[in-house]
């Protein structure tokens, strides 16, 4: 089985990478609904309540995601001390399905993980090749705008990840993902013929 880790900065196309990969025949992990999990149990909001305060939470004591955004995006040390409380549960929730997979295959196949911060947080060597998704910056500002965020949050969110071209530079394989939809389908399709290639000499 050959796990590959596939990353890029906000805006910029990861999750639609990851749907080709599921519809040419990879099992896909997407860590956001990992994420998304986490954010629905009540002990991991009370550890969030106790970093964040009582104002990220709504009426109904669910998290408040557009204000914790905005919160954490705008203070490092929040953000950090969120990670913390995020990371380990999802790198387990990935270990977790990763287990489950090789149990339930015949462990030839690619497996595909989203995971934003790939190399900001050294998860890159968990996996045996990695991908990342780019386009121009002004092109992911304009996709989070149509995704209701403003542009200074948009700015904002780019500017504390790792420059893209930095993880172009640590990564196997780059798509280009600034065109229409069909040059991105081609990049996938032949990247994922050579992952598929490799998947099965290393399982011979």
């Amino acid at each position: 089985m050959l796990v590959i880790g596939l990353t890029g900065n906000y805006g910029m196309g990861k999750s639609t990478v990851l749907k080709i990969f599921r519809d040419l025949g990879a099992t896909v992990i997407d860590t956001d609904s990992l994420v998304r999990a986490a954010l629905n149990d009540a002990t991991i909001l009370e550890r969030i309540r106790g970093v964040l305060g009582d104002d990220v939470f709504l009426s109904d004591r669910s998290l408040d995601k557009a204000k914790t955004a905005s919160v954490i995006f705008r203070d490092k040390g929040l953000r950090d001390k969120m990670e913390e409380i995020l990371h380990p549960i999802v790198l387990k929730g990935i270990d977790s399905l990763l287990d489950k997979i090789t149990r339930e295959t015949t462990g030839e196949g690619v497996v595909v993980v989203e995971i934003p911060l790939l190399f900001e947080k050294g998860y890159h060597n968990k996996f045996s090749r990695t991908i990342t998704v780019y386009s121009e910056i002004e092109t992911a500002i304009r996709r989070l705008e149509n995704a209701g965020i403003s542009q200074e949050d948009a700015v904002m969110r780019l500017n504390v990840q790792m420059p893209v071209e930095e993880k172009k530079r640590k990564s196997d394989f780059v798509i280009d993902n600034n065109s229409d939809l069909s040059r991105t389908e081609l990049q996938v399709r032949d990247i994922y013929s050579l992952l598929v290639h490799e998947a099965k000499n290393r399982h011979d």
